[in-house]
């Protein structure tokens, strides 16, 4: 199993960042999918999840109404849209899988909001 995050960077606060998950060495489809992001000196904090289909997702409030988790099963990838970003939302982003529990984790792509 792989998971290879890209798309972070560095952003004014207000701006947006879309977030890519390149996934492989398991059948992507078949696994719920999910970001996970740890801010600097704080502990893992869940983001957001997708459904195998894409047809339900969830969020956490404090991105909830910003953020928008998508799949493309085709290209075995997962993304996360990420606009009106905050100071706050500066962090190590992580893409993680959905099986018993995030068994699964990328290496992590880093987001920072700084004016």
């Amino acid at each position: 199993v792989q998971l290879v995050e890209s798309g972070g960077g560095m952003v004014q606060p207000g701006g947006s960042l879309r977030l890519s998950c390149a996934a492989s060495g398991f059948t992507f489809s078949s696994y719920d999918m999910s970001w996970v992001r740890q801010a600097p000196g704080k502990g893992p904090e869940w983001v957001s999840v997708i459904d195998t289909g894409g047809g339900s997702t969830y969020y956490a409030d404090s991105v909830k109404g910003r953020f928008t988790i998508s799949r493309d099963n085709a290209k075995n990838t997962l993304y996360l849209q990420m606009n009106s970003l905050k100071p706050e939302d500066t962090a190590l982003y992580y893409c993680t899988r959905v099986g018993g529990g995030m068994d699964y984790w990328g290496k992590g792509t880093l987001v920072t909001v700084s004016s």
